[in-house]
């Protein structure tokens, strides 16, 4: 029993800690830069503010309530698995990692479901406050999600003489995201590198309870 509060422990810790890390960069972020105002790190690293109605690096394919339903369903879901989990005693490493994948999904719900009635808009030429006097830039559950992170490790154009493309600009990466997409990359990543086993094993667990 010991084992299974311990390990519980450790999944709050991992979510709550990385949903504040999460909040405290997309708040400094959304207060302090213009939209699209970009902070040169390193030549291959860049803080980039801006935002996406869609999912995980700035994709937008569905429309934003049917998403932000979505994302409220599939972290009930995550949640409740993670929970299961625990009390079956399984792997620490294994909980981390849908931990991880939670705290990702509650983070850019977050910016979803608040940001919009917490913050005026982000503009070129307007710095964005925390609960404006005239009020937010979009209803409850239709907020942006503040992206940042830029890693345009390779910048450059493709050869002349390559058909179709050749001339054209190309940069790898181009996604911009934010610490609660890498949350969620990082969580899949090593669930599939170390633990898909269990992917498998805890389905047939919970079939069978």
């Amino acid at each position: 029993m010991s084992g299974v509060f311990t390990k519980g422990r450790i999944a709050l810790l991992v979510i709550f800690s990385g949903l504040i890390i999460d909040q405290i960069i997309k708040i400094w972020v959304k207060t302090h830069m213009f939209w699209h105002e970009s902070i040169r790190i390193t030549d291959w690293f860049y803080i980039y503010f801006t935002e996406n109605r869609g999912m995980a690096f700035g994709m937008e394919v569905i429309g934003k309530l049917f998403l932000t339903s979505f994302r409220i369903v599939a972290v009930t879901f995550i949640a409740w698995y993670l929970y299961r989990i625990v009390k079956m005693g399984l792997k620490t490493g294994y909980i981390v990692c849908i931990s991880l994948i939670l705290t990702g999904a509650l983070g850019n719900i977050i910016d979803s479901v608040f940001y919009g009635v917490l913050f005026n808009d982000s503009t070129h030429s307007q710095i964005a406050s925390f609960l404006p006097a005239e009020g937010g830039y979009a209803p409850l559950l239709y907020g942006k999600v503040v992206d940042m992170f830029y890693f345009p490790i390779i910048d450059t154009h493709w050869p002349l003489w390559m058909p179709f493309v050749g001339g054209e600009h190309f940069v790898f990466f181009s996604p911009i995201f934010n610490f609660a997409d890498a949350a969620i990359s990082c969580g899949i990543i090593a669930l599939l590198l170390f633990y898909g086993k269990y992917l498998n094993e805890t389905y047939h667990e919970l079939k069978k309870s």
